[in-house]
């Protein structure tokens, strides 16, 4: 009955009289209670109607599409449609984009790489290499990659303290000598779970935990070590060292935050310099409410942690098959989790980047808002800078 600027429209079913913003209103007919809810939706679906009704005439004004469909239709649809207004047609679950990415849709792009062969993979692909400005790599992939025990080195006294912090410092110096100009390394800080930490872990005591999870990691445990904040000290006394200016190619982001209130704290115990910034990683719902306050606190930059948030969200644990149908990338709840995210960093101008498996970015293209970057796998990531030619 009324079209708008877009031909395909998304959103998820409303079928209350109460906005919901961006939604598909759903409603046997358009009448005056509506109004509100009609005015925050991205479109109207209806049983009944004509071409000039007043609500009708409304949305015309305001570029809000109305369809018109059989009235024994409207009970099947529920939760995300997608409206094709060319054919005057409606999908009912997802509707995957036929696009596909391109290098460009990346934005200024981050490599999650597990070593330094990752870094060079990526920048040996052709022009586009360019578009990664950043590689991200998590502290304990690297003590991997170097045969590395962190948690024996921490209890082993000064000495050891410093050694471990120096042999991660000399690791992340290969990794600089391999970027290109222009790009970054962002090391995650020390987030090592009580059930991981017993497999790589010969000396220093290690809690079992009835849900490690949910248990005594990333920030918190950060928190309660002075031990790492001198391995810390001297990781960046080393880098320094060596790579003179060059050393602010590499920076820090915490993980596994709660809140603004733990940012702030771990910024303090770290006893990092004032020039240093710290990068704040956003995997849990709270740390979706506090994104602003962490942008005001100071957060050099935000991260979205999608695996752990889609978990946290959805009570699914991402690594029980178990409940596989549950753990949704895709899921509404979600999805206006990181919309929370994206915006509040824009307002704040903290730049914010979000994780993405390759099968879900030309789904988080058409139904986000823009972040400074998306953040992938070096192998999906080469499939967007290079199709058929990742390794």
């Amino acid at each position: 009955m009324t079209g708008g600027p877009h031909r395909v429209v998304r959103g998820i079913c409303n079928r209350t009289r109460y906005p919901l913003k961006d939604s598909v209103l759903v409603a046997p007919r358009l009448e005056a209670r509506l109004y509100d809810a009609m005015l925050a939706a991205r479109a109207v679906v209806c049983g009944t109607g004509g071409l000039t009704g007043h609500m009708q005439s409304i949305c015309r004004g305001r570029g809000i599409p109305v369809l018109l469909v059989d009235p024994a239709d409207l009970a099947d649809l529920a939760g995300e449609v997608t409206l094709h207004l060319e054919s005057q047609s409606v999908v009912v679950g997802p509707d995957i984009p036929a696009r596909t990415p391109s290098p460009d849709d990346l934005g200024s792009a981050c490599a999650v790489i597990a070593d330094l062969r990752d870094i060079r993979t990526v920048n040996s692909c052709g022009p586009d290499a360019k578009r990664v400005e950043s590689f991200f790599i998590r502290e304990e992939f690297l003590c991997l990659a170097a045969n590395l025990r962190p948690l024996d080195a921490l209890v082993g006294g000064p000495a050891a303290i410093a050694a471990y912090g120096r042999a991660v410092a000399d690791r992340l110096c290969a990794f600089v000598d391999a970027l290109l100009p222009g790009q970054r390394l962002v090391l995650r800080l020390l987030d090592l779970r009580s059930d991981h930490a017993a497999d790589v872990t010969e000396q220093a005591p290690v809690a079992v935990e009835p849900n490690p999870e949910l248990g005594l990691h990333g920030a918190r445990w950060l928190l309660g070590s002075p031990a790492y904040r001198d391995a810390l000290h001297a990781l960046l006394a080393l880098l320094g060292e060596r790579l003179g200016e060059d050393a602010g190619r590499v920076s820090l982001a915490a993980p596994f935050l709660t809140d603004e209130k733990e940012f702030v704290r771990l910024r303090a115990h770290l006893e990092l310099p004032d020039e240093l910034p710290l990068s704040a990683f956003v995997e849990t719902p709270a740390a979706v409410h506090a994104s602003t306050a962490l942008c005001a606190a100071g957060a050099g930059e935000l991260f979205l942690g999608m695996k752990d948030l889609v978990q946290f969200y959805l009570a699914a644990d991402r690594s029980n098959h178990l409940v596989a149908g549950t753990y949704q990338t895709r899921h509404p709840a979600v999805l206006d989790g990181v919309r929370t995210v994206v915006e509040s960093a824009r307002a704040t101008r903290t730049p914010v980047r979000v994780f993405t498996l390759g099968a879900d970015l030309a789904h988080y293209l058409e139904r986000l808002p823009a972040p400074d970057g998306y953040m992938m796998c070096t192998a999906e990531l080469l499939e967007v800078l290079v199709p058929g030619e990742a390794s």
